[in-house]
């Protein structure tokens, strides 16, 4: 089981790991060894995500989300396989702990007067800036 928070564990066997060649640094090394890892956790047929959270998850990982509801992560930061499958599994565990949590809901607040009248005294005085620059009409004489 992976802990993501105190309520809420995933069963590693609904995690499906598979490890592909990687580019990037490793030498010789790169094109022998698998050493990227790619993870495949199913989010609409998971039995460990409770419903609220499984509906956040999908909208905040859209872009990593297939048609079938499988969430897909690449790592290939690390040269070894166990590097990158611990990172791997960290994101993994980061969008589900970001998901676990209910979104704070927003109250409307009104301006209090000294706000507004800070507001009321910046505008006069930057009116007043504005009134200076312009220039000086002579009075007519008539």
């Amino acid at each position: 089981m992976i802990k993501i928070n105190p309520t809420l564990a995933i069963d590693e066997s609904e995690i499906h790991e598979e490890f592909i060649r990687a580019s990037g640094p490793g030498g010789q090394n790169v094109n022998k060894v698998a050493t990227a890892v790619q993870l495949r956790f199913d989010v609409k047929r998971s039995r460990s995500l409770p419903d609220c959270v499984r509906e956040r998850l999908i909208l905040s990982a859209k872009g990593r989300i297939n048609n079938e509801g499988i969430l897909i992560i690449d790592s290939r930061r690390f040269r070894t396989q166990q590097a990158n499958r611990q990172d791997g599994i960290k994101r993994l565990v980061e969008l589900i702990h970001k998901a676990a949590q209910e979104p704070q809901i927003r109250h409307k607040t009104r301006p209090t007067l000294a706000s507004k009248m800070r507001r009321l005294e910046t505008k006069y005085h930057r009116a007043r800036v504005k009134e200076l620059r312009r220039p000086v009409s002579e009075p007519d004489d008539g």
